[in-house]
């Protein structure tokens, strides 16, 4: 299959800060619908669409829940002050070092109504820095937001609370390679939605959920699992590349363009280790190319855990430079991803003895 690129871009450039993803989810119900047998939004806004077993391998099919998280970093607004700067919280983990020198979009909520108001994080000017600023990293809570508006006219936008964004899109920069500022993890969202439109004789009920507040602590998705009871799990997730000159030798792994990333492991969950057969060999039969990662945490460990438990495990395009202001992808990785997620549930029974539950 060819990327959908008019889709990654309209995934990738609509607003999702953790907390505030409601704008995001409404257009994952919209492209989950056509091809889901029933689809509802739970309480803490997971998305949750439902294709059922197609081609049952038993009277109560096993279910596979796909997972990715719609929630990127961003900030909220903690005061404006008195000449209408900006100063604000994380929301999810950025880095200080890549935040000086970006535009931000703040959604403003003050007066009853979403306005965009688009501003700078600067950086200290050279007229203003001694030798000692050169050498220290500005640290966030030191950094401000600036509109170049008055506070009266800030304040008749924004109001303590609303959510910040960083203002980089979606970009092709060749053939090859796509970036943006939030792959960790629309990349993952836009696997989960292209597969499932391709799902075919699916022996399992697949559920692919679009979770919430994944990065600020897997918030979301443990509502969603508890609900469905899974008895396999797949989270969608960036894999971890190490083909850049900052990495070691000891820690190159999954290279762009290498096919997507199977997790053996992460710092929450030990994959399981006939779900990654399973997966491995699916890879294999439909020569869809995949690489062996050793990743971050991610939705899987707590759709593991949930219940009676799961097996779990992750995959997804590896991603460079996550959690900075732009990320990196190969449209080749991103397409294999999706592809394996759509091949699998015509196998993911065969991974469970008929006798276990």
């Amino acid at each position: 299959m060819e990327l959908r690129m008019d889709l990654l871009k309209k995934i990738s450039n609509i607003p999702g800060v953790s907390g505030f993803e409601h704008d995001a989810q409404e257009l994952v119900r919209e492209e989950l619908r056509p091809y889901a047998d029933e689809i509802w939004t739970d309480r803490m806004g997971n998305v949750i669409a439902l294709r059922k077993a197609r081609k049952p391998s038993r009277e109560r099919p096993l279910r596979l829940l796909y997972s990715a998280h719609i929630d990127e970093i961003g900030f909220m607004v903690r005061h404006i002050d008195e000449r209408g700067f900006i100063s604000f919280a994380t929301v999810g983990g950025f880095d200080a070092r890549t935040l000086p020198s970006h535009r931000v979009t703040i959604h403003g909520t003050s007066g009853g109504k979403t306005t965009r108001l688009e501003g700078v994080i600067p950086t200290k000017p050279g007229w203003l820095t001694d030798p000692e600023d050169r050498k220290r990293v500005i640290p966030i809570d030191e950094l401000f937001v600036d509109t170049g508006l008055s506070a009266e006219r800030v304040r008749a936008v924004v109001q303590v609370g609303d959510a910040i964004s960083l203002s980089k899109t979606f970009e092709i920069l060749n053939d090859e390679i796509v970036t943006g500022r939030n792959f960790d993890d629309r990349i993952g969202t836009y696997s989960l939605i292209d597969s499932f439109r391709r799902i075919e004789d699916n022996t399992v009920d697949v559920y692919a959920v679009s979770s919430v507040q994944e990065e600020v602590g897997v918030r979301g998705v443990p509502t969603a699992a508890h609900a469905i009871e899974a008895d396999i799990c797949v989270a969608i997730d960036g894999s971890l590349p190490g083909d850049i000159p900052f990495a070691k030798t000891t820690q190159e792994q999954c290279p762009l363009g290498g096919g997507t990333g199977i997790y053996l492991m992460d710092n929450r969950t030990i994959g399981d280790r006939d779900l990654l057969r399973g997966l491995m060999e699916t890879c294999e039969k439909h020569g869809i190319p995949y690489q062996r990662n050793i990743g971050g945490g991610t939705d899987a460990s707590a759709v593991q855990r949930a219940g009676f438990g799961a097996k779990a495990t992750t995959i997804g395009a590896p991603t460079r430079y996550m959690h900075s202001t732009v990320q990196m992808c190969h449209v080749r990785d991103i397409q294999a991803t999706a592809d394996l997620l759509a091949c699998f549930p015509r196998y993911a029974h065969l991974i469970i003895p008929d006798d276990w539950r």
